[in-house]
């Protein structure tokens, strides 16, 4: 994980200076989705029939929005998992309040086998995305599929996620003057990125893409989209600086592709990037 050259008493203080706007706002909050079906959203008007009558796993369930949203989109059984308790306990609220708690189970583990995955802003969080891969395969049937989506990734003006002062701070400041500096605020004892509520692990889309391709899945379907803002020129910037999200459809190595196809769809300016493609670049 690249951190930047701002450091010290120097990149703490200017740190102090800028944070004050920022302090309180969360990247991951999915404010962008209020209005709008995230599911739906990242994936297509598909999805729904994707997870109909399916058993789906929901890892890094968070409040449980998503999972509430499959059951009543007429998912068999859609199990939440998550490793905090305080969030767990409001997902299994919001599931009664919505009427699904016969059909969703909120829980920090789980061996029950699904047909569906989804990994919704959580492979950028993880301690060891590899071995969050080789869980997923043991959880996903012989014939299932995954469908990840996580952004922003590191490289991207807000990749930093609270660290993200300003665009592209965290790639500015150090990691130290940048832990410092929300230390002043937040008082649970963290000293790295990946020690912070929810962890960051540097994830980019290359990184993401080289772990993906080395796991025990094969890639169906590997989408950067770019941030709207730029994504009538996307194809002349850097692609890691200016990727909102990643979304990929993944099925267990070996597995049947015929007559399969990824939910999503690539709006223009997007391009979708296969496994074969991504080498030959």
């Amino acid at each position: 994980m690249r951190t930047g050259i701002i450091g010290g008493r120097l990149g703490y203080r200017l740190l102090g200076w800028l944070g004050e706007r920022t302090r309180h706002k969360d990247w991951c909050s999915g404010a962008n989705y209020r209005d709008c079906s995230k599911l739906e959203a990242l994936f297509g008007p598909g999805i729904w029939s994707r997870l109909r009558g399916k058993v789906v796993i929901d890892l890094g369930c968070g409040i449980g929005a998503e999972a509430i949203e499959a059951a009543q989109h007429g998912a068999k059984t859609v199990i939440g998992i998550d490793i905090r308790p305080k969030v767990l306990e409001a997902a299994r609220a919001a599931a009664a309040a919505a009427g699904v708690s016969d059909r969703c189970v909120f829980s920090t583990h789980t061996d029950e086998r699904a047909d569906v995955i989804l990994s919704i802003d959580a492979l950028e969080h993880y301690d060891d995305p590899e071995q969050a891969l080789v869980m997923m395969r043991r959880l996903v049937a012989d014939d299932g599929l995954v469908l990840i989506a996580f952004g922003p990734p590191w490289f991207h003006p807000l990749g930093g996620h609270l660290f993200s002062v300003f665009p592209w701070a965290h790639l500015i400041f150090t990691e130290a003057a940048l832990i410092r500096w929300r230390s002043d605020f937040k008082s649970d004892g963290a000293t790295r990125f990946s020690e912070v509520e929810g962890g960051l692990n540097g994830m980019t889309v290359s990184r993401a893409h080289r772990l993906i391709e080395k796991s025990v899945f094969t890639i169906e379907s590997f989408e950067p989209v770019p941030i709207k803002r730029v994504r009538r020129i996307a194809r002349w910037l850097p692609r890691e600086f200016f990727t909102s999200i990643v979304r990929c459809a993944l099925i267990p190595a070996g597995a049947r592709q015929a007559g399969r196809e990824f939910v999503g769809s690539a709006a223009p300016g997007r391009r979708v990037i296969t496994a074969g493609s991504m080498r030959n670049r």
